[in-house]
């Protein structure tokens, strides 16, 4: 499993133990379930759940809609504060892309609206394409 340097820290980890507990995925389940679907990478290779990171390795995780590319500073295996496990990696990820949501679903009705009349419905209709 993990080995302990003579300094008494650890050298090396799980990658699943890792990503769950620098904070970038909210289960230790979760990571495993990226890594068993290939949407880890350790220095450029697919990494297994049990894959083994050290300090220095780059790890790159497809994690929802987002790429995160992070360098191993130090070496955890329990999950730690936010502030302390910020201090465990380099983020080298592009940043987030910006949301081009306006905040009004499509095809959605204000609430209390009641059902739509026969002219909303063709309206609707000819947004959607359906003539």
């Amino acid at each position: 499993m993990a080995g302990t340097g003579t300094l008494g820290y650890i050298e090396t980890a799980r990658i699943d133990q890792w990503l769950w507990a620098i904070r970038l995925t909210k289960t230790r389940s979760d990571a495993a379930a990226a890594c068993r679907g290939g949407h880890v990478e350790v220095n450029g290779k697919a990494a297994k759940p049990a894959t083994a990171v050290k300090v220095g390795d780059r790890v790159e995780a497809r994690l929802g809609q987002r790429t995160r590319i992070v360098e191993v500073q130090r070496v955890i295996v329990k999950r730690v504060g936010a502030s302390v496990a910020i201090e465990c990696f380099v983020d080298h990820s592009p940043p987030p892309p910006e949301s081009l949501d306006d905040g009004v679903a499509f095809g959605q009705r204000d609430r209390g609206a009641g059902r739509p009349t026969k002219r909303d419905r063709r309206q609707i209709d000819k947004l959607r394409g359906r003539s």
